[in-house]
């Protein structure tokens, strides 16, 4: 608080107390008073109002400069009423009284949309699991029946399976942390299971896997994992070129410091004023309207478990040649014993 701001805020209560010493002035030079008592009437006058405003701004500045100060230094400006003490003037005290029924009231609010967001989550997770068994029981249907079928009706069953992973991956990458188990993973064993569950959907698009130093474990959750590969793989083969054979390069480098898994394809690309937004949620890109109906979600999803699990996520392409996504494993104290 600047004292030039304090004064021109108590402008009116200067202009009334001018107009004040101007009425006592009057009213003794009307009753004939001597000039020594309207100077020391005038003067105990003057001292009172200075001396009354000086201290009003020490203890206002004080409080507001203090709490400026500790506002300025909170990520979560909310909790501000828990960083600053009660002040002693009447003006501070509402403030402070607004302040504690307002972080109340937030938190009270906070406190129900989570309860209700929560109650939603739950309900997802429980109608992905059970609209998950007439799935799999139309896939094992179409399976036996591949003749009178054929792939396509294959391939779309298995399009919904992975859809309907994706909301269940989503409504738990909020809280991964409840969910996820680290371990010592093997990335071989890991490409191999997205490579087994996505078998029908590679042979339906002619594509094929070279794969390259995958004999080495890393620390992540096994089930996550998957899922981030596998939603690489769909990507791959959503984005295919014509005319083009589509193969997907797999491989690992083992450095000092940690471990990156890279996913290579030659498919279509990313256009270089899409990849800074890529991990944005329900981000598209030209991609998703030029070759097929996309969500957006899935890299948005990938990276945040990334982030929740401590790895770091990378994107490169060059658009209609390839595009290469790279996942980094940190090496831990743990992660060297465990060698």
């Amino acid at each position: 608080m600047k004292l030039l701001s304090y004064i021109r805020d108590r402008l009116w209560f200067y202009i009334i107390a001018a107009i004040s010493f101007g009425l006592v002035f009057l009213f003794l030079t009307a009753y004939r008073a001597s000039n020594q008592l309207i100077i020391s009437i005038g003067a105990i006058l003057l001292m009172f109002i200075i001396f009354e405003e000086l201290v009003g701004f020490l203890r206002k500045n004080r409080f507001y400069s203090d709490m400026q100060k500790k506002m300025d230094g909170l990520d979560q400006k909310y909790l501000i009423h828990e960083m600053i003490s009660k002040p002693s003037f009447l003006e501070g005290e509402i403030l402070y009284e607004a302040l504690c029924d307002a972080n109340k009231s937030m938190f009270e609010k906070v406190a129900e949309y989570r309860r209700s967001s929560a109650d939603f989550r739950d309900f997802i997770e429980m109608w992905v699991h059970e609209v998950k068994l007439p799935v799999a029981s139309l896939q094992l249907m179409a399976h036996n029946h591949r003749e009178e079928f054929g792939e396509k009706y294959i391939e779309q069953l298995r399009r919904i399976d992975g859809y309907t992973d994706q909301v269940l991956y989503y409504a738990r990458s909020e809280n991964a942390e409840k969910d996820y188990i680290i371990k010592e993973i093997s990335l071989k064993r890991a490409v191999a299971n997205v490579a087994i569950k996505n078998r029908e959907a590679l042979q339906l698009a002619g594509a094929s896997i070279e794969t390259d130093g995958l004999d080495v474990k890393v620390m992540t959750d096994g089930k996550w994992l998957e899922f981030m590969i596998g939603q690489f793989m769909a990507n791959s083969l959503k984005y295919t070129v014509e005319n083009r054979e589509p193969v997907i390069n797999i491989y690992a480098e083992n450095l000092e410091d940690n471990v990156l898994l890279h996913f290579r394809d030659n498919g279509a690309g990313i256009p270089v004023n899409d990849i800074p937004r890529i991990f944005d949620k329900s981000f598209t890109g030209e991609n998703g309207h030029t070759y097929a109906k996309s969500t957006g979600m899935g890299l948005y999803i990938v990276k945040n478990l990334c982030n929740r699990l401590g790895h770091g996520i990378y994107a490169a392409s060059e658009y209609g040649n390839f595009t290469e996504l790279t996942i980094t494993f940190a090496k831990n104290d743990h992660y060297r014993m465990a060698e």
